[in-house]
């Protein structure tokens, strides 16, 4: 008998804002790890999560979606680090929104189109499509744009044709040993992950009023028996943002630190005490020493 062999490899998720590469990221490691919420650059650092089932680990790298806006140090953070995933990978999941084609989605096919590894191109939200047969022509079209694709129609959301798309990935994954140990999910700190659980919640409290001059600073985490007690700032850049996240006496504040709370206990398997405090921090998204020193380092 045939001893299976083992594979091993790097997975990038690339795409525009708002396409769904996070909930496709989630559904497939069967858990919560990225943050999500209906805005755009929602994600904005590269994020790995390691997926190992028997002998194939896949190593997903969740990217910022590329996008136009360079104006800021943060904007160009984000897309300096979506473009770099794309080095070095085995396979590049391009994925796109259902029949929506922007200039945001030809700058990620000018990307794609030169990398040297295979590429399948992941079509999402399938499930929203009013009319069924617009899809076939359209995923002709985009076969034209990538030939050597394989194009894949799939609801991160609802989980169709996941395994599928998990099937396609494997048979393109390297012969190696695994790199991480079978159990370990991602290369990021839970410090890292319990700061995005929190500004998931801002982002989602505020709809439209989200100001996206918003990161976290934990300063605390400390486990001390049952109990893991966290200390967060909210940093904003002006006065009236902070009024906002704060809330009419203290509400939304209150909401934001309790939906955090749940998704912390679901995630690090503890009983959470999270303290949160708003703070002004004047014009930081655009400054690249105040973005280093909060975690956004830039590759000279």
């Amino acid at each position: 008998m045939t001893e299976a062999v083992s594979r091993c490899g790097y997975v990038a998720i690339v795409g525009r804002p708002n396409v769904g590469k996070s909930t496709l990221l989630n559904h497939i490691l069967g858990q919560k790890l990225a943050i999500t919420s209906r805005k755009p650059q929602t994600t904005r650092h590269t994020l790995l999560g390691i997926k190992t089932e028997g002998v194939v680990q896949a190593i997903y790298v969740d990217t910022p979606g590329l996008h136009k806006d360079n104006e800021k140090a943060l904007n160009r953070f984000m897309n300096k680090s979506a473009s770099q995933a794309l080095r070095d990978v085995d396979v590049v999941l391009f994925v796109v929104d259902r029949l929506r084609w922007t200039d945001e989605d030809d700058m990620v096919l000018e990307r794609v189109r030169h990398v040297q590894c295979p590429v399948l191109l992941v079509v999402n939200k399938v499930d929203r499509l009013d009319d069924k047969k617009q899809l076939l022509p359209h995923l002709e079209w985009l076969t034209t744009q990538l030939p050597d694709a394989e194009v894949v129609p799939v609801s991160a959301l609802q989980g169709r044709n996941i395994e599928h798309l998990e099937s396609l990935i494997a048979e393109r994954l390297p012969q190696s040993e695994h790199f991480y140990p079978d159990d370990q999910l991602t290369d990021r700190s839970s410090r890292f992950l319990a700061a995005e659980l929190i500004r998931e919640k801002v982002m989602r409290q505020l709809g439209a009023e989200i100001p996206y001059q918003v990161t976290v600073e934990i300063e605390q985490f400390k486990q001390e028996g049952k109990i893991l007690h966290i200390h967060a700032l909210i940093l904003v850049e002006r006065e009236g943002q902070k009024k906002i996240i704060i809330g009419d006496g203290g509400d939304r504040m209150k909401k934001i630190g309790q939906e955090a709370r749940l998704d912390m206990q679901k995630l690090f398997g503890s009983k959470i005490m999270l303290n949160m405090w708003v703070k002004v921090k004047r014009g930081w998204s655009d400054d690249e020493r105040a973005l280093s020193s909060l975690g956004y380092t830039f590759d000279r």
